[in-house]
């Protein structure tokens, strides 16, 4: 995959709170009276030159394991864009020493995740395994590093463009705005600068690459000496460098690769550039400055800049656009620096039918106004107490301490520089913030790009030139573009002193069940708890049954409307006022409903666990039910629902929904309702609503540091002053439709891709049947592994991914298969998809069963790291009405099938012939194709209207 690292975020995890006046005596400050924030690790060098950093943590059985390289997209030359994200494709194919496919297959089969990504700077490799399966990822990632380049077949190289080309496909041209990374490179760096094209590059270019062109690359950029290797997680550090030196020590070490020296940009004028999108519904405005590289000191103030100019109501760029002028539903400023520069960027979409020259015009004016008032001091005390929850949050998961060791080692020689980036943040002053400002954007040049729905040009900035940009035009034949396994490679194996064989297995680990506290408050309210005291963090929620399930058709979305109005003040405190409140304590509150539930939320350090539960109590029982505010997010859903007409995806999603449950039936409709129901809701509605909310049924989950007596005393005063009465909640019907055989085709013209949704109604999760379901489904689209994905990427090249479900309710949701296909593929695809789920019972057996059971039962153990995902386990257990011991129960079920069970739920449950398929698509070249599947065809439009 491409991955473009946030440099903000990783910036954003090491803040201690404090503030002062001198950037000097700040950072002394912070250190005499904060205990300094660190990570410990051990750090060695191999003879080969790969720097490998060790960490400990004993919390979960579990080990993640990241391979940075010091090659990006900047590496490469014009007429070879694109070659480092296209490597890091090739990398995870075979290897010398490994069976073919293990990578994507196998990893997966041990209970592990595995994935890569590439950016304009690096490409890291990891995974994230159980501790018994610890010594198998050391060979086969160090296989992958060194001994991979004799495995390359012309087969391979030919199947790899096509995942590339649909991973294009998918990610830019069949997304709105989705060129305009590329408009924008083109014109912020001149030609040839290392920036100047996008990371997944040129079409033409990864067309061209040849076998030659792999193994020069590998040569010069992937030897050992040119990466760095962090291994976090349930580990012993002298038995793991021992590990390491056996399995990476007879890497080659490779040529010195030269390091690149920052080269920042300058812009001699301005440029506005527009260009009309083919699925964009909304105008976009984002204007770029040049800036400067990573770790340079000017980072840490621009990146509070871009907080302080748009992250809150109290900004100016907020107070213009959104509350002012009406012209967006918000507005977005960031820093983002990379190895050799860096980007300060504004970005707005605009409300429908908005012209970007009054986008532009307020933005101006947002700016006049920071330079003329400033900002208040408790706008930059709530960013450096927002940070410092931060901090801690970005190290609560073992793969997450991986990435930071092992990007600040690569690129700054220090992997514990997290506690520098805490300090520096820190000690940002006013003075640091205002001097950034007129440093890089105040008077400077930029580029202006307009992103237009077509047809719509009056709305582009005025005098914008047109931007250019490289569109593939997709051929009808798809057998030009047919690709295969073809033959295995033939070559003589890498020499090596040690057994380069697959490793055995070490000790199983066994899931540990965390101890679960229960409890009740006066008012009803149920209480479930897990004490974890890793971390100084608190993650809990309010659990409300009903949600959508409560809405009117007529008035769907009404649910979520009314709990995003709850977030916009309480009766003492205006929208800004409760924002500033909740960041002055570093915490973050979030008020949603879901299909079957409402939910408020809430994050924070354990010192202000008290005083954020306080302010989630003004919340709901002292809404501000703010006409205004009121009048702005029911614009700004307006405008999210418009834009939303924009997916594929997304079209093909909520129609499927509609056809599997039907007009009459709320569950056929989205949580966010649609334009036509939303403009139905009032004020009076959302009133209404809030009645719904009955402590009587609902439920405290809590996790983290923080005892079961803390929390009882913290909710006395809610469990003594929220006592509505209880709400019933009404019984869906739902019933299975006779859709034999019916294929629905939604026309999006221009589409490169097809998306398709196979699928039919089968359980609720209360039906003993679901988990086998669940289970039964992993061979079919379960990852990477499952065979929908083996065959439709890896052996055919039709697909960037493809995957099969069932979503967890109570009531009857559906089982379905989902994925995007390139366009002129729409039919073979189609046709792979029917046979698969039309005969995937005849075709399991006990190897299945046996890869599903290991699969499931090793994941286990990563499956519960977080907070969040120990929060995960509380939810399931009160919704469901299920013990502490349910997860042991289901493995125990799981080890218990034989595979005539998971024959009988395969036949009962994912019946192809039961089955509808909806298709998303360009009608012009596909339609009259999907009619050769022999399946009855009716064309809808995106609304799911018949035409």
């Amino acid at each position: 995959m491409s991955f473009y690292k946030n440099t903000l975020a990783l910036i954003a995890l090491g803040v201690m709170f404090n503030s002062c006046s001198d950037t000097q005596n700040a950072a002394k400050e912070v250190s005499e009276s904060t205990p300094e924030f660190k990570i410990d690790y051990e750090k060695f060098t191999l003879d080969n030159g790969l720097e490998v950093i060790l960490h400990e943590d004993h919390s979960d059985p579990i080990v993640a394991v990241a391979t940075m390289m010091h090659v990006g997209s900047n590496r490469e030359k014009p007429g070879k864009t694109g070659f480092a994200h296209f490597f890091e494709h090739m990398s995870f194919n075979d290897s010398e020493n490994t069976p073919v496919g293990a990578n994507r297959k196998l990893i997966p089969e041990w209970g592990g995740e595995r994935n890569g990504g590439t950016w304009s700077d690096g490409t890291v490799y990891y995974e994230v395994v159980p501790k018994d399966a610890f010594e198998k990822i050391l060979w086969i990632d160090s296989d992958r590093f060194g001994y991979m380049i004799n495995t390359v077949t012309e087969a391979a190289l030919e199947r790899e463009k096509q995942v590339v080309k649909n991973e294009k496909r998918q990610r830019v041209d069949n997304a709105p705005y989705g060129y305009t990374d590329e408009i924008i490179r083109k014109n912020l760096y001149p030609e040839g600068h290392p920036y100047s094209w996008t990371v997944i590059g040129s079409l033409p270019d990864l067309q061209s690459a040849t076998l030659e062109d792999v193994k020069e690359f590998y040569i010069k950029y992937y030897g050992a000496s040119n990466g760095s290797l962090v291994i976090a997680g349930d580990i012993d550090i002298a038995e793991t460098k021992e590990q390491v030196k056996k399995w990476f020590g007879e890497i080659r070490k490779g040529p010195e690769v030269a390091p690149l020296k920052p080269m920042p940009v300058t812009l001699e004028s301005s440029k506005s550039l527009y260009f009309e999108d083919n699925f964009a519904k909304l105008p976009q405005l984002r204007i770029v400055y040049p800036t400067i590289e990573e770790y340079h000191k000017d980072t840490y103030a621009l990146n509070i800049l871009g907080q302080l100019l748009s992250g809150s109501k109290k900004s100016p760029l907020y107070k213009v656009l959104v509350e002012e002028k009406k012209l967006a539903p918000n507005a977005g400023s960031f820093q983002r620096s990379n190895e050799l520069t860096g980007e300060f960027s504004f970005v707005v979409r605009a409300n429908a039918g908005k012209d970007l020259d009054s986008v532009n015009a307020a933005i101006q004016e947002g700016l006049t106004r920071f330079e003329n008032d400033g900002f208040a001091d408790t706008e930059l005390k709530r960013i450096k107490a927002e940070l410092e929850t931060q901090l801690y949050q970005g190290f609560s998961t073992v793969l997450n301490k991986a990435f930071q060791l092992v990007q600040d080692n690569e690129f700054n020689g220090d992997p514990g520089y997290i506690s520098e980036t805490a300090k520096l943040t820190n000690a940002v002053t006013r003075e640091d913030v205002m001097r950034v400002y007129n440093q890089y954007i105040k008077g400077k040049n930029s580029i202006m790009v307009s992103m237009v729905p077509k047809g719509q040009l009056d709305l582009a900035v005025s005098g914008a030139e047109q931007a250019t940009v490289w569109i593939e035009e997709v051929k009808k034949d798809v057998a030009s573009e047919e690709v295969g396994q073809g033959e295995e490679a033939v070559y003589e194996k890498t020499p090596s002193t040690h057994d380069r064989s697959e490793p055995d297995f070490g000790e199983l680990p066994l899931f540990k069940a965390p101890t679960v506290w229960t409890g009740e408050v006066s008012n009803g309210m149920k209480l479930f708890g897990i004490e974890n005291n890793e971390l100084p963090l608190v993650s809990f929620d309010i659990t409300v049954p009903g949600g959508h399930l409560l809405d009117p058709i007529e008035k769907s979305g009404v649910s979520n409307f009314m709990t995003s109005l709850m977030m916009e003040g309480t009766a003492t405190k205006t929208s800004a006022e409760l924002e500033e409140a909740i960041g002055l304590l570093g915490a973050s509150i979030n008020m949603y409903s879901t299909t079957e539930e409402i939910r408020i939320t809430g994050s924070c350090l354990t010192k202000n666990f008290e005083e954020t539960l306080a302010l989630i109590e003004e919340i709901l029982l002292q809404p501000r039910w703010d006409e205004k505010e009121y009048a702005r997010l029911k614009q700004a859903l307006e405008t999210s629902l418009k834009g939303r007409e924009a997916s594929p995806q997304a079209i093909a999603s909520i129609n499927f929904n509609k056809l599997v449950y039907g007009t009459d039936n709320i569950l056929g409709y989205p949580n966010s309702g649609t334009l036509e129901t939303v403009e139905n809701i009032t004020l009076d509605d959302l009133k209404q609503a809030y009645k719904n909310l009955s402590p009587k049924n609902a439920t405290f989950h809590i996790t983290g540091n923080v005892a079961k007596s803390r929390v009882e005393e913290a909710l006395s005063s809610l469990a003594t002053n929220w006592n509505t009465e209880s709400v019933s909640i009404p019984e869906i019907n739902i019933t299975q439709k006779d859709q034999q055989d019916q294929l629905y085709f939604i026309d999006v013209p221009g589409s490169k891709q097809s998306v398709i949704f196979i699928g039919r109604l089968a359980l609720s999760a209360d039906n003993p049947e679901f988990n086998n379901l669940s289970y039964a489904n992993e061979i079919l689209g379960g990852g990477s592994s499952g065979r929908l994905f083996q065959t439709l990427r890896i052996q055919k090249g039709y697909t960037y991914g493809a995957y099969s479900r069932i979503r967890s309710l109570k009531n009857v949701s559906p089982f379905f298969v989902a994925t995007s296909v390139r366009a002129n593929a729409t039919l073979p695809s189609l046709k792979i998809m029917e046979e698969m789920i039309a005969g995937y019972g005849e075709a399991f057996g006990e190897k299945d069963a046996e890869t599903t059971k290991t699969k499931i039962l090793k994941g286990s153990t990563r499956d519960y790291e977080g907070l969040q995902d120990k929060l995960g386990i509380l939810r399931e257990m009160s919704k469901y009405n299920k013990p502490a011991s349910f997860i042991e129960d289901d493995q125990k079920e799981l080890v218990d099938m034989k595979v005539v069970d998971f024959k009988s739920i395969i036949d009962k449950h994912i019946k192809e012939d039961n089955m509808i398929y909806v298709i998303v698509g360009d009608k012009a070249t596909q339609f009259e194709e999907v009619k050769k599947l022999n399946k009855q065809v009716t064309e809808l439009d995106i609304h799911g209207n018949k035409i």
